[in-house]
């Protein structure tokens, strides 16, 4: 039973990981209709930042906030320069983000190599946790409430304050949000910036969890963009129940079907699919 408990806590570690990642994308993809395939590329510029701050004696949240806030900042600054030229035209925003990721994944691999770096554990949650005879580690506990409390919080923000109002107001009917003097440009400015900077404290958290390496940032997109999909497009909700879905699928197909561990997640994966296309919380999107 400890092993069964165990691996069922490790699967729903791992969905954490993935939600932190998904919570970016789901609110500049599944909600801004925005296709980023950089969203990747800007978890491991947050993990690589805080790594090497953190390696030079930085303080370990300081190195969080700088790895966060330039994530924020260069997506901004993608969203700005390039993106919003862009608005509603699929094809080129995959083409364009699909560029960006590969030149910041060449950049890390030049200046990082190819093997995989670490950044810290948080201080305090080293080490494990012991319930009875169970043992654990504490940051993949910690990891789990963190997700949660962020789902929560995006979520209210998203549904009860003024700001998501405006976003959701944006969204669903641009010409008269800027009717009504709601700054469209200004609010997918700064959604897109939060988004790109919920992937850079993925990738602190999720480095100090798996270890990053320059082609990471398209290993955790694709496992993002399902969870995003599954669990519906622009459901905050959602995401968190398809990532813990997706962690605990991925866990024991390694656990049980081991050489079919990635059919046993692309297969589930396309079967929901197949009976709920909309995803499991959302509209009906697809056509």
């Amino acid at each position: 039973m400890l092993t069964w408990l165990t691996h069922s806590v490790n699967g729903l570690a791992y969905g954490s990981l993935l939600f932190l990642v998904a919570s970016g994308l789901t609110i500049t993809f599944g909600l801004m209709r925005t296709v980023n395939l950089a969203h990747g590329a800007f978890y491991l510029i947050g993990g690589y930042l805080a790594y090497d701050l953190a390696t030079d004696g930085t303080d370990y949240w300081l190195a969080l906030l700088a790895g966060v806030v330039a994530a924020a900042i260069g997506g901004m600054i993608v969203e700005r320069a390039f993106l919003h030229r862009l608005a509603g035209r699929e094809l080129p925003q995959i083409v364009l983000t699909l560029g960006v990721a590969y030149i910041i994944g060449d950049q890390i691999l030049a200046n990082y190599g190819g093997d995989p770096v670490a950044p810290p554990t948080p201080p305090g949650l080293e080490g494990p946790v012991t319930i009875g005879d169970w043992i654990f580690p504490k940051f993949r506990l910690v990891m789990i409430g963190v997700a949660i409390g962020l789902a929560l919080v995006v979520g209210a923000l998203l549904k009860y304050t003024p700001t998501g109002a405006k976003v959701r107001a944006a969204v669903d009917d641009e010409e008269i949000a800027r009717a009504v003097g709601i700054r469209v440009p200004l609010v997918f400015l700064l959604v897109f910036g939060c988004g790109t900077g919920l992937a850079a404290f993925a990738g602190v958290w999720g480095g100090a969890f798996t270890s990053l390496a320059p082609e990471s940032g398209f290993e955790v997109l694709l496992l993002a963009l399902i969870v995003v999909v599954v669990g519906g497009l622009g459901s905050i909700g959602g995401a968190l129940t398809a990532a813990f879905i997706v962690g605990l699928v991925d866990q024991y197909g390694k656990v049980w079907f081991p050489e079919w561990a990635l059919f046993t997640l692309y297969a589930s994966v396309a079967a929901l699919l197949a009976v709920r296309p909309s995803g499991l919380f959302g509209k009906a999107v697809f056509r």
